[in-house]
């Protein structure tokens, strides 16, 4: 009788404690409402979630999701996570003159533009990329950026709601200092949960365009990936960018696995100033979702832009292959094939002109 009521209790308390994490504002919130309705009409929703233009299955693998997850949390890795320090500078961005073109990199996928008198910052995670703080912990030393550190800020721009591209402790703490957030259909649910105002959002279905200002747009266009930050997946967008300001057009390629949307984009978009792009956290069991090596030369060749930053790398490990192979691999590309790559040290301060800044520091 007694193990009987201890083992109620217990799981009392843990469909107790699933429960209360269940409503924690960190989840966001589903769509509802018009927004819902906008969704619902939306050619790219059907049967009840969001569709990849082409068939996309989430894993290759016969093993369950629970079984990947399981893997991938608990297989031993060698060389996952680096035993050297990874450089970073640690730069005032509120004193960058507001006329110098650049862009900084804070590893991963979060960058910061400056562009035309234009502040950017893209998909930012200054503390947690994961719904648990233990777990996707960033590399040591790789998290020196916080929203504090962060000047005023036009467009915000999220490519989808995934933990590790949108944070909610950190657009929490940027809130009434951003102009307007830039984020694919649905998304803008999460934000409005956080406090944003809806005359804040700019939410965008792919090959929607909006008139940031006379001279600044913004194009909402496909990625191959998905969404969620709970098991349910799919109800809210994600996306890739075409930014075009005057002096510049900056390609944000989000998270993709590779499909013939990038060809669609380069002949819509011929003329691609800066490409940043996702190099890392791949693995033939999900490639269709994530760019695998030879994929990242395919869209580079698709886009053919002016420059590229290969990121999505050197600050978690969310996959089997070790931390700097990504690197390599797009360094060693970029001298047989002739594109011109730039590989930023985290927070280093990067002028758009400069027509070569490439330096192996791993």
């Amino acid at each position: 009788m007694r193990k009987r009521l201890i083992t109620i209790f217990i799981l009392i308390a843990l469909f107790g404690a699933i429960a209360i994490a269940a409503s924690h504002p960190s989840l966001g919130r589903s769509p509802r409402g018009e927004r819902l309705e906008r969704i619902k009409s939306s050619s790219n929703y059907k049967d009840g979630r969001f569709q990849n233009q082409s068939p996309t299955p989430q894993l290759t693998t016969k093993k369950s999701k629970f079984r990947t997850m399981f893997d991938f949390l608990f297989e031993k890795r060698e060389g996952t996570r680096p035993e050297i320090k990874i450089p970073t500078i640690k730069n005032d961005l509120k004193s960058l003159p507001i006329d110098s073109n650049v862009v900084v990199w804070f590893g991963h996928s979060s960058y910061y533009l400056q562009i035309d008198g234009k502040r950017v910052l893209i998909d930012p995670v200054f503390y947690h990329a994961a719904p648990l703080s233990f777990i996707n912990k960033p590399f040591k030393k790789t998290n020196i950026y916080k929203p504090e550190d962060m000047p005023d800020i036009d467009y915000l721009i999220i490519t989808h709601d995934h933990w590790d591209h949108l944070d909610y402790k950190t657009v929490k703490q940027l809130r009434g200092r951003v102009e307007k957030v830039i984020c694919p259909l649905g998304v803008g649910e999460h934000f409005e949960r956080w406090g944003y105002r809806p005359e804040e959002l700019v939410e965008l279905d792919w090959d929607e365009s909006n008139s940031l200002t006379n001279d600044v747009k913004v194009h909402c266009l496909p990625a191959r990936h998905f969404s969620g930050r709970t098991f349910k997946s799919n109800q809210t967008l994600w996306a890739s960018y075409m930014l075009q300001f005057p002096s510049q057009n900056v390609f944000i390629g989000g998270d993709s696995g590779y499909d013939n949307h990038y060809n669609n984009i380069s002949e819509r978009f011929p003329n691609i100033d800066l490409a940043l792009l996702e190099n890392g956290q791949y693995n033939e069991n999900w490639r269709y979702i994530h760019h695998l090596p030879e994929d990242l030369l395919k869209v580079i060749a698709d886009l053919s832009p002016k420059a590229v930053i290969a990121g999505h790398n050197s600050k978690y490990a969310l996959a089997k292959h070790a931390w700097q192979e990504p690197l390599d691999f797009v360094y060693e590309a970029s001298t047989r094939e002739r594109f011109n790559l730039l590989t930023p040290i985290i927070g280093e301060i990067v002028p758009l002109n400069k027509t070569n800044s490439t330096q192996k520091w791993w």
